[in-house]
């Protein structure tokens, strides 16, 4: 069984380098640039308590430009390499997942919308899709931009409903043990400004959700 919370996505997206702030006002362009360190986390709650998973296994690529609209990338971590300071937890967490067949949890950005700015902050709206268990949905972040002196940091979360990705296993002893449906999940990235060289990987084989 594993916790249904671990899935109603926090979604926070942390990307950014070394080097002063920059006021958004005064670049709004995201440069081009590889993920270099980050740390994927996640809060769920089961009947035992709730608890925490983490990975710092975290791989991605960010596809600059002038415009926030026209600013593509890709994030994904391996399902296996979550851990929630439980073994047995994990193991029940990637039999859920199915870690085996569906290695991978992934999101691809297909757009940035521009939002409200504060200081050197700019809040934004993440669109794209998520890919988790085989599963492609689209999603829409709220989100916050930093540009720094060489990189930019991205902040975010959105909720989300294990069931949605047909993740099963979420209760056992007769459903006296259980795990909520809804989690969520926070991404904090640090990519490093540099040329993308070629494309991201081919975006693997997903099912169709339906309600």
């Amino acid at each position: 069984m594993f916790p249904a919370q671990f899935f109603r996505p926090t979604l926070f997206l942390a990307a950014g380098l070394a080097g002063s702030a920059v006021p958004a006002q005064a670049q709004r362009a995201i440069p081009s640039g590889t993920v270099e360190s980050g740390v994927l986390s996640f809060d769920g709650r089961a009947t035992v308590g709730d608890f925490t998973g983490t990975t710092s296994t975290i791989t991605g690529q960010l596809a600059g430009a002038a415009d926030l609209a026209a600013v593509r990338g890709w994030v994904e971590a391996p399902v296996k390499t979550l851990v929630t300071g439980d073994s047995r937890r994990d193991k029940d967490l990637n039999k859920s997942m199915e870690s085996g067949k569906y290695p991978m949890i992934r999101f691809d950005l297909t757009g940035v919308v521009p939002g409200a700015v504060r200081g050197d902050t700019l809040g934004v709206t993440l669109r794209g899709t998520f890919l988790i268990h085989g599963v492609r949905q689209e999603v829409s972040i709220p989100a916050t931009v930093v540009m720094l002196a060489r990189g930019v940091r991205v902040r975010g979360e959105t909720p989300l409903n294990l069931k949605s990705y047909r993740i099963g296993g979420l209760s056992k002893a007769m459903g006296m043990l259980r795990m909520q449906e809804e989690i969520v999940v926070h991404l904090d990235l640090t990519f490093a400004a540099s040329p993308v060289v070629g494309s991201a990987p081919g975006r693997p084989a997903s099912r169709t959700a339906t309600n």
